[in-house]
């Protein structure tokens, strides 16, 4: 083992924060480390989790977004994006969908649209808990005034899920050169401030990050990584830039190569399961999506979750903030029963519990 991580796994045991500087090396030395570090975070997670692997059923709401996030293909800008917007019937039929199969946490996903105002989240949040008394409900409806959070917390809502993007201001704000987002004064420490509100509340809150993007350094991952540790969320989201050609990033070369992007993401997975050995990591879309294989890939790599789609077929196309997201066979809810022989051939099983942080 070397000093590197000889150190991680002290500062990890003595719950001592890590340095800028020991995480400058950390990356800086991914090649060399990658090996290790993926064997400690495999201990870790066997540790906390043994081989088991949570789903949580994704519903995509609305692609309708009041921002406009120059890497989102769902940016309000894009006139090319087909526009969709589920009923509170349809969302509660994906429930019902979901919950037949043996899902017990619903994630309701969507672009910041209006017309998802704080009544009518309040009153799905109410029909969701009734129905569905014995399931967790998470939320990523993206920034909102604290009172909003609270009101949404006080109705039943458990989690929320808000990545932070970039802890780097300057790298925040290249990712929302829009005027739309300039003109809404949207920053890297609003973001940040919401997660630590939502912290707060007594969601179990979830952070992240994309790996890859246009003119991103390890700088900036160190700075993700600190952020991440000062917040200590209960969930953790990373997962590798896929451009959309839709977009203003999506236009800027060169970037990291899909393998790079892959790789890294991979590597952060691994030190993150040891920074943060208790924490909920999904192995991401993106990374099935970049790579095939790339969902068990993740869990090798010490994620713990995967989210299957709940969405309907009519709709789950068209949530497209990258393009050409996996949405069939095994990556869609329908093939629960193939996800979980691709699981149980790398030595892991679904686990259809609530499973909250502990």
């Amino acid at each position: 083992m070397t000093s590197l991580t000889q150190l991680l796994k002290h500062s990890v045991v003595s719950k001592k924060p890590i340095s800028e500087s020991v995480y400058t090396s950390l990356l800086d030395e991914q090649e060399k480390l990658f090996l290790p570090i993926q064997n400690m975070a495999k201990k870790a997670q066997y540790l906390h989790f043994k081989n088991q692997v949570y789903i949580r059923g994704l519903i995509e709401i609305s692609n309708y977004c009041n921002n406009d996030c120059d890497y989102c293909g769902i940016r309000c800008s894009n006139k090319a994006v087909q526009r969709f917007r589920l009923s509170d019937e349809d969302i509660l039929t994906c429930c019902k969908k979901g919950y037949a199969l043996g899902f017990k946490t619903f994630v309701l996903q969507g672009g910041e649209d209006l017309l998802f105002d704080v009544d009518r989240v309040s009153k799905l949040i109410r029909q969701i808990k009734k129905e569905f008394s014995d399931c967790a409900l998470t939320l990523s409806l993206g920034e909102k005034p604290a009172e909003v959070y609270a009101e949404w917390k006080k109705e039943g809502a458990d989690r929320y899920l808000l990545r932070h993007e970039s802890a780097n201001s300057n790298h925040y704000a290249f990712l929302h050169q829009s005027p739309v987002d300039q003109k809404r004064g949207r920053t890297a420490i609003y973001r940040q401030n919401c997660l630590y509100t939502l912290k707060k509340l007594g969601y179990q809150t979830g952070a992240g990050f994309m790996v890859g993007t246009p003119l991103q350094t390890n700088q900036h991952v160190v700075e993700d990584l600190l952020f991440l540790q000062d917040l200590q969320p209960e969930m953790i989201g990373i997962g590798p830039y896929i451009p959309h050609p839709e977009t203003p990033l999506g236009k800027i070369s060169p970037i990291p190569t899909p393998t790079q992007r892959f790789h890294k993401t991979l590597y952060l997975l691994s030190l993150l399961r040891n920074i943060h050995p208790r924490a909920l990591l999904p192995s991401t879309t993106a990374l099935a999506t970049l790579i095939p294989g790339g969902r068990e890939k993740g869990i090798l790599h010490g994620a713990n979750v995967v989210m299957p789609n709940l969405s309907p077929e009519k709709t789950s196309n068209k949530y497209e903030i990258y393009k050409n997201k996996l949405n069939t066979g095994s990556e869609s809810a329908n093939g629960l029963a193939t996800l979980s022989k691709a699981l149980e051939s790398i030595g892991y099983e679904i686990n259809k519990g609530i499973g909250n942080y502990v």
